[in-house]
C-alpha cells in the first residue's frame, strides 16, 4: 500500500496529483500501524537522493554557492547560474515533482487522521500529525527558497502554490507573504501537538551516539519513537520556525524559537576529542550531536565517496580556495573544521585539492561512530539566527551567539565589536560559508539576504533574481498557461 501512496506522481501535470482509490486510503487509514507506514514513507521519500539525500543537499545548490573549482563544462556551467542547462532543467523537475509528491503523502495523512483518533495509542495521534503538518510546511518552504523571489526582493511576487488537499485539481498559486504565512501556520499548529506529544522533551532524554551506554535515542523499546532527531520533532520544528520567521524578516520571533531551542540545552557542543579522534571507529567527522534534525541516508556511503572523496573527486576545490574560506592566515590556523574536514592531494594538474571529509564513513563491518545522515538543522545554525535577529536590539549579546559558534570550532580569538549591522552581516556570512559547507544552506542566504554570492576574494556575483529564483518546471508553467 505504501507503494500506492509513494507512486503519485506518474503524471506529466506535477500537480495534478491522483490520490490513490478510497478503498485503499480506507484500508491503509483503519490503524495506527497504517498511519505510522505512511509517515515512514514520506521520510524515505524526502531522504531519497531525489531531495536531502541528493539533490537538495549534495547537488547544485552547494554549486551556486561557489564552493567548489570544475574542470568539467557541465559543472562549470552550474556554477555560472545558466538555468537553461538541460542538467539544472532536469534535476529542477524532479526536485518539484518530488517535493509536491511527498507533500500530497502529508496530505493523505492530514485528512483523515482526526477522524481516526480512535485508532491511535498514548499520544501517538498528536506525534503523526504534528509531524506531517512540519514536512508539509518544510517541503513547501524549500520549494520557495528556491522557486520565487525572497521576501526581501519581493515579498507580493507569485511563488508556488500550497498544496493542502488531496485533489485532483491544481492548487492556484500564492505570493510569497501568503506562502511564509502558511508556512508558520502549519509549523506553530505542528509545534503545538509536538510539545506535549515529542519524547524528545522528556527530561530523559539525551542526545548522543548509538554505542552510548544507555542512549534513550535508540533504546527506547518503541522503534517508532528512537532516533527522534532523525525526524522533524518539536525542537526541529522551532528551529524551522526560526528560520521561516528570520525569511520573512520577523526578527522577535526567529529570536524567541531560537532562544527556546538554546535554552533547552538539549544539544551540546561536539566534544572536540570526538571531531579530533584518530581511529575511525570513533570518529564524529559532522558534528552529530549537534544537529537538531537530519535525513537517514545509509544507502549514499558509495555516492558521497563518488562526489566528494575517491581519486580526482568531482566536487572538490582548490587548497588555495579552501584556505582562503577558512582564513588560513587569520583564525583558519586554530579551526577545526579546516584541519579535519579537507584531505590535502595532488592534482592531475594545477593547484593542489582540498578533498572534503565530511560525509566519509566506513564500509561493513567497520562501526561509525554515528549513522550517516544529511543535515537538516543544526545548532550553529540556531546560534547564527539568534545572533542576526538579535543584533539590532542587542548587538552585545548578537556577538556573544557568533562567538560561541567559533569558539565551538576551535577559534579563540572572540570578535566583541562590529561597526555597523552590514559588518556584521559580512561577518555572519563568512562564517557560514565554513560551516556549511557541502549542505546547500548558503545559497539560501545570500538569496534571503539579497547578498551578492562571493566566489572569491576579489570576485562575486551580483544580487539579482536572476541568479536566486529557479525556473518552473517547462510542463508546469505550459498546463498553467493552457
Amino acid at each position: 500500500m505504501m507503494v500506492l501512496l509513494l507512486a503519485l506522481t506518474s503524471c506529466k501535470k506535477f500537480l495534478d496529483v491522483k490520490p490513490e482509490s478510497q478503498i485503499d486510503k480506507n484500508e491503509l487509514f483503519t490503524t495506527e500501524e497504517g498511519f505510522k507506514e505512511a509517515l515512514n514513507g514520506i521520510y524515505t521519500l524526502c531522504a531519497s537522493p531525489k531531495l536531502y539525500g541528493g539533490n537538495l543537499t549534495f547537488s547544485n545548490l552547494d554549486i551556486l554557492a561557489q564552493n567548489y573549482q570544475f574542470s568539467d563544462a557541465g559543472y562549470q556551467k552550474i556554477a555560472n547560474f545558466n538555468y537553461a542547462f538541460i542538467d539544472v532543467v532536469d534535476k529542477n523537475n524532479e526536485i518539484w515533482s518530488s517535493a509536491y509528491r511527498a507533500i500530497a503523502n502529508c496530505n493523505n495523512i492530514l485528512a483523515v487522521i482526526d477522524e481516526k483518533k480512535s485508532v491511535f495509542t498514548s499520544k501517538n495521534h498528536d506525534l503523526i500529525k504534528g509531524e506531517a503538518l512540519a514536512l508539509r510546511a518544510y517541503l513547501h518552504f524549500d520549494l520557495l527558497r528556491m522557486f520565487a523571489p525572497s521576501y526581501k526582493s519581493s515579498p507580493a511576487a507569485r511563488a508556488i502554490p500550497y498544496v493542502t488537499t488531496v485533489t485532483t485539481a491544481s492548487t492556484p498559486f500564492s505570493n510569497v507573504t501568503e506562502v511564509l504565512d502558511k508556512i508558520l501556520l502549519d509549523l506553530n499548529e505542528a509545534k503545538v501537538l509536538l510539545r506535549i506529544a515529542d519524547p524528545i522533551l522528556s527530561l530523559d532524554y539525551t542526545v548522543g551516539y548509538p554505542d552510548d551506554d544507555g542512549n534513550p535515542e535508540v533504546n527506547t523499546p518503541d522503534l517508532f519513537l528512537q532516533n527522534r532527531r532523525h525526524r522533524l520533532n518539536y525542537l526541529a520544528v522551532t528551529g524551522e520556525l526560526a528560520r521561516v520567521y528570520l525569511y520573512k524578516n520577523d526578527m522577535a520571533n526567529s529570536l524567541l524559537n531560537a532562544e527556546l531551542i538554546v535554552l533547552t540545552n538539549k544539544f551540546p557542543w561536539t566534544n572536540k576529542a570526538d571531531f579530533l579522534e584518530t581511529e575511525v571507529t570513533k570518529k564524529d567527522r559532522i558534528f552529530y550531536k549537534e544537529l537538531l534534525a537530519c535525513w537517514a541516508i545509509p544507502k549514499q556511503r558509495q555516492p558521497l565517496i563518488d562526489l566528494f572523496t575517491k581519486e580526482n573527486p568531482p566536487f572538490s576545490a582548490t587548497l588555495p580556495q579552501i584556505e582562503e574560506i577558512y582564513e588560513k592566515a587569520g583564525v583558519g590556523a586554530d579551526d577545526l573544521r579546516f584541519k579535519q574536514w579537507f584531505a590535502d592531494r595532488a592534482a592531475l594538474n594545477g593547484p593542489r585539492r582540498a578533498i572534503l571529509q565530511k560525509y566519509l564513513s566506513n564500509a561493513t563491518p567497520i562501526a561509525n561512530r554515528h549513522p550517516l545522515v544529511a543535515p537538516a538543522i543544526r545548532l550553529s545554525e540556531i546560534f547564527y539566527i539568534a545572533a542576526e535577529a538579535s543584533f539590532d536590539t542587542n548587538p552585545s549579546m548578537a556577538m556573544t551567539y557568533f562567538n560561541a559558534v567559533r569558539r565551538a570550532r576551535g577559534i579563540g580569538s572572540d570578535i566583541t565589536t562590529v561597526p555597523d549591522k552590514q559588518a556584521f552581516i559580512e561577518l555572519l556570512i563568512t562564517e557560514a560559508r565554513k560551516e556549511f559547507y557541502g549542505e546547500s544552506q548558503l545559497f539560501y542566504m545570500y538569496k534571503r539576504l539579497n547578498h551578492a554570492v562571493r566566489i572569491s576574494a576579489t570576485q562575486s556575483s551580483p544580487a539579482s533574481d536572476k541568479i536566486f529564483v529557479f525556473p518552473l518546471p517547462v510542463d508546469e508553467e505550459a498546463y498553467r498557461n493552457n
